[in-house]
């Protein structure tokens, strides 16, 4: 089978849920499909990034695309221009008619399935083609902004995201129901597709974990009242959740244990993240590391305070499957099939996720049971060569079903 797989951008490195997920699903179908990759390329592309790409696609072509860089002044520019337009920032940040045009030259050639990853690329993905198109969702994107509008810093950032929310529902449901199918990454994901924005044709895909990458490991290697926080650092959920936690948290732990100490590991961190950094008082910001493993198998507790974010998150997964005691927000371990008190903690709230904290350090034998209970679940459960298969039966199933009806589709993708 021929699979043509549309994406923003490469895979490595291996520095985000999103990329880490398709890479090692795409990994396995590539052992016994061809793959054809294509992406953009905004002049950042390494050889190395290059050479990877060999391990989960048979051919790669790169699209010339230079969207402006965050931070700077075309990048605020281009926010202001978008306040013009109908649809949300993110899409219109990768508007691409030279993908556009690529991808139509594709779908004229021997391919028999074609895969959206991220519904950001869709708009260059043609409304008819020969192949079923599917698209991958790794998030209910809109809900991602509909929980920044709730929990944004000031007025002006409330409003900023309830914007980009309320345009970003609008073109994720009509984008979706332009394609032949949609595959979501949990359940509860997939029922809010069929909810909000009323598809038939949905499915859902369980998280995987690389097994062989991620090992249990030793629980007297473990540093006694030493918490970990892993996710990219330039992402708005995981720099809000870290933020909070270390505001609103970290304090209550230190009245009851003093010595407790925080280590944050992600890509890129902000600038709001880097002035966490403390090391005299037991706050480490790593920046990018090679490996987390090591610091998985150092650490006590590993936390994961989000209060905004979609999908499932990797990370938690790649954790649990090393046997590290964990806590949660409810929101933190949304999608995945976990239970409270039996795989991790799982509490919402300043003053209880201080007091699951709390109980996991004062208890480590107690903590070590329910780590070799997640770990047992989790690795037994979610290796990706089972997740990529069932992928690929999804996209069949979904493939020959009626295409979800559009009133319009010249009016669904102008929404976009």
């Amino acid at each position: 089978m021929h699979l043509l797989w549309i994406k923003t951008d490469l895979l490595y490195p291996l520095n985000s849920g999103g990329r880490i997920r398709t890479f090692e699903m795409l990994r396995a179908i590539r052992r016994r499909h061809d793959v054809t990759y294509v992406a953009l390329d905004d002049g950042t592309v390494t050889p190395e990034a290059l050479r990877h790409a060999e391990e989960y696609a048979t051919r790669v072509e790169l699209i010339p695309h230079a969207p402006p860089k965050k931070g700077t002044v075309p990048f605020y520019t281009a926010l202001l221009a978008n306040l013009a337009s109908s649809s949300p920032y993110v899409i219109d940040r990768y508007r691409s008619p030279a993908m556009a045009e690529r991808v139509r030259e594709w779908c004229d050639r021997d391919v028999d399935l074609l895969i959206c990853d991220f519904v950001f690329p869709a708009p260059a993905i043609p409304l008819v083609a020969r192949m079923p198109r599917i698209v991958f969702q790794h998030n209910v994107e809109a809900r991602i902004w509909a929980r920044h509008a709730k929990v944004g810093a000031t007025p002006l950032h409330r409003a900023y995201f309830g914007l980009q929310h309320r345009r970003m529902r609008a073109t994720e449901a009509a984008l979706c129901a332009s394609f032949d199918g949609v595959i979501a990454v949990s359940e509860s994901d997939a029922a809010e597709f069929r909810s909000a924005y009323a598809l038939a044709n949905v499915e859902s895909l369980p998280t995987g974990v690389n097994t062989e990458f991620f090992r249990v490991t030793d629980p007297a290697a473990r540093e006694a009242k030493h918490l970990i926080f892993l996710g990219a650092m330039d992402w708005m959920p995981n720099i809000d959740g870290i933020r909070w936690f270390a505001n609103e948290i970290l304090p209550r732990l230190r009245r009851d244990e003093p010595d407790v100490r925080l280590t944050i590991v992600g890509r890129d961190p902000v600038a709001s993240v880097r002035e966490l950094h403390d090391p005299e008082h037991g706050v480490v910001v790593t920046g990018t590391v090679a490996d987390v493993r090591p610091y998985l198998e150092r650490a006590s507790v590993f936390v994961v305070p989000l209060r905004v974010g979609g999908g499932t998150r990797l990370k938690l997964f790649e954790g649990l499957a090393t046997g590290i005691p964990t806590v949660s927000t409810t929101i933190g371990a949304e999608g995945l099939p976990l239970t409270d008190g039996v795989h991790l903690r799982i509490a919402d709230e300043p003053s209880t996720i201080a007091s699951a904290i709390l109980s996991l350090m004062r208890d480590p034998a107690a903590a070590t049971r329910m780590g070799e209970t997640a770990a047992q679940f989790v690795r037994g459960t979610f290796g990706w060569d089972k997740i990529a298969q069932q992928f690929l039966d999804a996209c069949m199933r979904l493939g020959v079903r009626p295409s979800q009806p559009v009133a319009d589709p010249n009016v669904a993708r102008s929404r976009a």
